[in-house]
């Protein structure tokens, strides 16, 4: 007990003397908060590290990049496959090249309601928790969001796949379900990735299950940038070695993108 002791106070002094964000792979299925417990059990409990933690917005400002497997014929009341289906409709009328026109018109500066199923909150709560508790809860009115880029990689009806780099605020599941009924159909979101976080990649920084040790993420750690005198007067951390992350919409369509 003593050698297994001294071991994990060991681990616990390296960690505490490492200072930056590191980006992990989160697989479908888990949420954010489910697979930051796993991490801090295999990091003794020591996940966001140092400045890190109060830097993560500012080194995560940018666009995101998402690769989306949609299905049309099926609509679901979360809008991916967690959810219930509550519309059928036919898609066989839908040709790739419509497909793809259809796309031109979600590009740019665009116009988008939010799901019900998401973080956005209603009188303090989420409104995914207020559904789920079965209470009545009206859609967000549509707001601006910006898409800079959207191209089809595979139209295998009912399946499709496609690419999106967009801004803040913006719901790839609201996306599939308005392109599907541009296409007098329906759809829902089968697999969402999120390949690029800001200066994160998906092939490039994100580290796997089978990577999360000292040794991998002291050499994948991105150095922090020193805080200005707003940040340092900001609102401080509940924990300086508490995690953070960046949410994603994958969390059974409780988050944004």
């Amino acid at each position: 007990i003593a050698t297994s002791m001294a071991v994990q106070n060991s681990t616990l002094s390296k960690l505490q003397s490492l200072n930056g964000i590191f980006a992990i792979y989160k697989k479908q299925g888990p949420t954010s908060a489910d697979v930051l417990n796993t991490l801090k059990k295999a990091l003794l409990r020591v996940v966001g590290i140092g400045e890190g933690t109060k830097m993560l917005t500012t080194m995560l400002a940018g666009s995101k990049k998402y690769r989306a497997v949609g299905e049309l014929g099926k609509a679901t009341d979360t809008l991916d496959v967690t959810g219930n289906v509550v519309e059928e409709k036919s898609y066989d009328h839908i040709t790739k090249e419509a497909f793809e026109e259809q796309l031109k018109q979600f590009t740019g500066e665009i116009m988008q309601v939010p799901p019900l199923y998401s973080a956005l909150k209603k009188d303090g709560q989420r409104m995914s928790v207020l559904l789920k508790q079965g209470q009545e809860v009206e859609a967000k009115p549509a707001r601006s969001v910006t898409v800079y880029s959207l191209s089809l990689q595979d139209f295998s009806p009912p399946c499709f796949t496609i690419d999106v780099e967009c801004g803040g605020g913006f719901y790839v599941r609201s996306l599939v379900d308005d392109l599907a009924k541009a296409l007098s159909s329906c759809a829902h979101i089968k697999e969402l990735t999120r390949t690029k976080q800001g200066q994160f990649t998906l092939e490039e920084h994100a580290l796997k299950e089978d990577r999360w040790t000292w040794t991998d993420i002291s050499q994948a750690l991105q150095p922090c940038p020193k805080p200005s005198g707003q940040q340092k007067n900001a609102k401080k951390a509940k924990s300086k070695h508490m995690p953070t992350s960046s949410e994603s919409e994958g969390d059974n369509g409780d988050q944004n993108d």
